[in-house]
């Protein structure tokens, strides 16, 4: 089932045959027709997540990241428009040489082909490929029978695991596995058998379902693994290191013993980011897409979530994150002294006009309150559009996003840009993936960075004016972040004398934000917030 926990799952796997030594790459494979992520709807598919190359992925992608503790591959990504955009592209150029192109085999082969590919880029040991979606969608048959393929012709080099939910319905307060065993027979349906049904649940799987599923998944006890729900997902490889799952994988495989450093690391980092509860650190998100419907999740800024975490572990802290909608802050009477309860406020990316009015609101409070904030992509452009406007005098200054005739166009679009929304081309072509930057010294950022040149990884259309730099510079508004050439603007800041901390960057920090390496820039901000709660006390 979609959403039940595959990407973590894989993730753990990832990093529980890491610490035994073996040298591991993760493949996200999305059934979907879109040529990449960067075009879907944060608040129906979550996060997009973006790598060094400036591949925009799912989601799933930035979990491997901090899992593995490494950066992933453009190879370590495919969805099925690029699959069949490459086919295509390739009978068009007679590659094919006057074949009946057809989805199998020519689909199916450029599936594994990108699969054996991967694992070859990264040089890799093992290979773990995550299909997205359900068992049973038309839409991932191909990737099944890919994998179908590969077993076949390698039966003893390919294994597979079956992620399946175990409802506990609350009237008849008993675990039913019989959507997994359906699962496993619809699976088999397709000529691909499981290995290994890690079974997601509220609860622990017990002896006696183990062994339902066992005899009819055809399968033994002993690789039926339980993985109830839990606190933090960082504890989830440690939960299944203790279920042995490292060596039955290694067992089917007939992977030989390593030399590997283990968990304890990971663990400790795990027990660290739950803990600290005593010290307790309240930080507020305003952003525009929580809601879902009648639902409100937090996955369109799951990194950012994310990077706090790891960055208040760091800081000695636990922090509670609240989501809070921006159009709230857009009303006519909006209670702006609820934010006074926060410790710090985060404003994170996003695009167009919904909401922008409330950011504005809330950075403009947290500025005159001096509430530490934090804004990233977007949240720099509005800071820097609060700070003309409510400083600087600039009562008409804008971003060309939002009013393209504004007087001062403070945040213009960049000329390369111009012409590709001009053309109608909004797929993969912003500033996407991992620029340098020069950090200026004596700043908030050269503090946290310890550093004065950075890399980091980009998503945007619209930049800082050059027109306006020197306005802005001469009101008060540092610059602490620039490209090497000086003419983009990364990182806008006040001085510590001015407020605790007022920063922003144009890029995102939480794509680089990792549990073994928390990102310098959040710890900054944790550090700022914890203090804030001190001088409160």
């Amino acid at each position: 089932m979609s959403g039940v926990g595959k990407g973590i799952a894989t993730s753990s796997i990832g990093a529980i045959l890491s610490s035994k030594g073996f040298r591991v790459n993760l493949v996200k494979a999305d059934p979907y027709l879109n040529v990449d992520a960067g075009t879907m709807n944060p608040t129906e598919h979550g996060e997009v997540f973006v790598l060094n190359s400036g591949l925009e992925t799912d989601q799933d992608m930035g979990n491997y990241e901090r899992f593995l503790n490494r950066d992933l591959q453009s190879a370590d990504y495919m969805t099925s428009g690029m699959v069949y955009k490459s086919v295509i592209e390739k009978e068009r150029s007679l590659y094919y040489g006057g074949k009946c192109v057809e989805a199998v085999p020519h689909v199916r082969d450029e599936i594994v082909n990108r699969i054996i590919h991967a694992g070859r880029v990264n040089k890799s040991d093992v290979s773990i490929i995550e299909i997205g979606g359900t068992i049973g969608d038309y839409q991932n048959v191909m990737f099944i029978e890919a994998a179908r393929v590969m077993k076949m012709d390698n039966p003893n080099d390919v294994m597979v695991i079956m992620v399946s939910y175990l409802p506990v319905p609350p009237k008849l307060g008993e675990m039913k596995s019989r959507p997994t065993q359906n699962a496993a027979r619809q699976l088999s349906s397709y000529g691909l058998n499981t290995d290994m049904i890690i079974a997601r649940s509220e609860l622990p799987i017990d002896k006696k379902r183990k062994e339902k599923i066992a005899v009819s998944c055809n399968i033994p006890a002993e690789y039926i693994i339980s993985a109830p729900d839990i606190d933090s997902i960082y504890d989830v490889p440690g939960n299944f290191n203790k279920d042995g799952l490292g060596e039955k994988i290694m067992k089917i495989l007939s992977l030989p013993k390593r030399k590997g450093t283990g968990l304890i690391e990971w663990n400790k980092i795990a027990r660290g980011i739950k803990n600290h509860s005593k010290n307790i650190i309240k930080i507020a998100m305003v952003g525009k897409y929580f809601s879902t419907g009648d639902f409100v999740l937090n996955d369109a800024y799951l990194s950012v979530f994310e990077a706090v975490k790891f960055s208040a572990y760091k800081a000695n802290v636990k922090a509670v994150i609240e989501g809070l909608d921006a159009v709230y802050f857009e009303k006519k009477k909006p209670d702006y002294s609820i934010l006074k309860k926060y410790d710090g406020v985060i404003v994170p990316g996003g695009f167009g006009k919904s909401g922008i009015t409330g950011k504005l609101n809330v950075i403009r409070y947290a500025r005159k309150n001096r509430i530490p904030c934090f804004g990233l992509c977007y949240g720099m452009q509005l800071m820097t559009i609060e700070y003309a406007r409510n400083v600087l005098g600039l009562k008409d200054a804008n971003t060309h996003e939002i009013n393209p005739h504004s007087k001062h166009l403070v945040i213009d679009i960049m000329p390369d840009q111009r012409k590709k929304l001009r053309d109608g081309q909004y797929g993969g072509t912003m500033r996407l993936g991992l620029y340098p930057a020069k950090i200026r010294n004596g700043t908030l950022a050269a503090t946290a960075y310890k550093t004065n040149a950075i890399a980091e990884r980009h998503r945007h259309r619209y930049e800082v004016n050059p027109e306006y730099i020197q306005t802005l510079e001469k009101g008060g508004l540092v610059f602490s972040g620039k490209s090497p050439n000086g003419k983009l603007m990364e990182i806008a800041e006040l001085p510590k004398e001015k407020h605790p901390f007022f920063l922003g960057t144009q890029y995102h920090p939480e794509f680089l934000a990792r549990p073994l390496r928390p990102h310098p820039l959040f710890t900054a901000f944790m550090k700022a917030a914890k203090y804030r709660k001190q001088k409160k006390k």
